[in-house]
């Protein structure tokens, strides 16, 4: 029962495709009711549809996190639906949009959107929902890093690395709140967006899989247990943490 999500409200952003509405769908499965919260607000409701027909409680909200009033009226849409929010998963992310150029050549324009969405839309959206959970009780935030926060050193990583601080740091602060946040740090996920940028067969494909120990290609399923267990009562004494699920490619001692 500790895994249970029944009776909890959460919202996933970046959800109408990919990892996110996945991630709704393994929520609503443990009892959650979801709100799929997209800036394709068209796709959000039509994901949110299909797990409606397949008896889950889900709706789908357009969103932009980039927006502090649009992310006010997530939290508020939620509370309207479902009467608050208990769980916040901060999945919205750019990432193969993103030019693939030298560090020193990479467009401004692009450096602060990638910054607007990864990182200071999960701030936008924690501060958004989280009035709702104190009023609640609690609550839990999860945000999505990656693997790549520890590698690389491109505007993706450095995005998602500066989501890991912000994970301690909103940890420190909502602890007294009973709200607990930590991050998820997927490797290599086989999902539309993925297979645009490293296709089957690519050099960069094959050497992951020699470096990773458990050297399968990983779909948004492997991430479900590492979730729900962020999500649910079973991580009520943890907070502030970065669990890398990602097959061991990224071992750090």
């Amino acid at each position: 029962m500790n895994f249970s999500l029944e009776g909890k409200v959460a919202i996933v952003t970046g959800g109408a495709g990919g990892i996110g509405s996945e991630y709704g769908r393994a929520l609503a499965a443990a009892g959650a009711k979801v709100v799929l919260a997209d800036l394709d607000g068209t796709r959000a409701e039509s994901t949110a549809a299909a797990l409606t027909a397949e008896g889950f409680d889900v709706a789908g909200v357009e969103v932009d996190v980039t927006s502090e009033e649009s992310t006010l009226a997530l939290a508020a849409r939620a509370t309207e639906l479902f009467d608050g929010v208990d769980i916040l998963v901060n999945n919205a992310a750019l990432m193969a949009e993103l030019p693939q150029v030298p560090l020193l050549e990479f467009p401004l324009d692009w450096w602060d959107r990638v910054l607007r969405v990864n990182l200071t839309g999960a701030l936008l959206c924690s501060r958004a929902c989280v009035p709702s959970m104190i009023e609640r009780g609690g609550g839990k935030i999860v945000n999505q890093s990656s693997g790549g926060a520890f590698v690389n050193g491109r505007p993706y990583g450095i995005s998602k690395l500066a989501l890991v601080s912000l994970t301690y740091g909103l940890a420190r602060d909502l602890g007294e709140h009973r709200i607990n946040v930590n991050a998820i740090a997927p490797g290599a996920i086989e999902t539309e967006a993925a297979l645009s940028m490293f296709p089957v067969g690519s050099p960069w494909r094959e050497r992951m899989h020699e470096l990773t120990p458990l050297s399968l290609a990983a779909t948004p399923k492997d991430l479900f247990g590492a979730l729900i267990f962020l999500a649910s009562p079973a991580s009520d004494w943890v907070t502030g943490q970065c669990l890398s699920v990602d097959g061991g490619w990224v071992m750090r001692f």
